[in-house]
């Protein structure tokens, strides 16, 4: 997989992107992670890639120019799955999701800034829009991060036990059930009995009633979709 992030701040992510899970899927060839400064794409001498809005809004609007540019050099080198926009009113990124992306081989994520980008951009250039939440951000470069962590950790190989992804919160519609470690007994606090008899179908009972049990308290409406499923 290869996944090209364009951006006026290269440097807000560079460290999450280098670091960990991402770090050694990059290092095992999984996925190559690019950072493109868009402002290299800008045909003016200061490198400018905003204007003021027409109409008088307040607030800079990223240019169609730059953005397109970038677009098409990476184009024109290969084929991308998805052009990705970062935005506060894209479609809710969620695990389902993240799979769908992680079967994909070319991602490009455009980081959103200023007051929003001209929407020419979203109209011609860009095939999704994704947020990761219902509140704004300084700009769209933690999200991107947020999302190239969900789908590489999914890639086989990406991290040491697969098995473990495949139980991660949401794969299931449900959330993870607790986890427990030694010691088995901390000051008076002891695990579940039951995660210490072996039983191993007992434990997985165990398991689903206690995903269930947090799911319907801190999740309610995933309980709904599993249903309607």
């Amino acid at each position: 997989m290869r996944i090209d992030i364009l951006t006026i701040l290269p440097e807000m992510i560079e460290g999450c992107l280098n670091c960990s899970i991402l770090r050694r899927a990059q290092d095992r060839g999984l996925v190559g992670i690019h950072l493109h400064n868009l402002r290299d794409y800008a045909t003016n001498r200061w490198r400018r890639v905003d204007d003021y809005p027409f109409g008088g809004e307040a607030g800079m609007v990223m240019q169609i120019e730059p953005v397109d540019r970038a677009v098409a050099a990476l184009k024109a080198e290969r084929d991308y799955d998805e052009v990705i926009y970062t935005s506060p009113d894209g479609e809710m990124f969620d695990q389902p999701a993240a799979n769908r992306l992680s079967m994909l081989d070319n991602l490009i994520i455009l980081c959103g800034h200023y007051k929003g980008i001209d929407y020419r951009i979203r109209e011609h250039l860009i095939t999704r829009e994704i947020s990761i939440g219902d509140y704004v951000l300084t700009g769209g470069e933690l999200a991107a991060a947020v999302i190239a962590d969900a789908v590489v950790r999914l890639l086989p190989g990406a991290i040491g036990d697969e098995q473990s992804a495949l139980s991660d919160s949401f794969q299931d519609g449900l959330l993870a059930p607790p986890v427990y470690t030694r010691p088995a007994d901390y000051k008076g606090w002891k695990v579940p009995e039951i995660l210490l008899s072996g039983h191993e179908q007992h434990i997985r009972e165990w398991r689903l009633q206690q995903a269930q049990e947090r799911t319907r308290l801190l999740r309610p409406h995933l309980m709904k979709e599993t249903m309607i499923e």
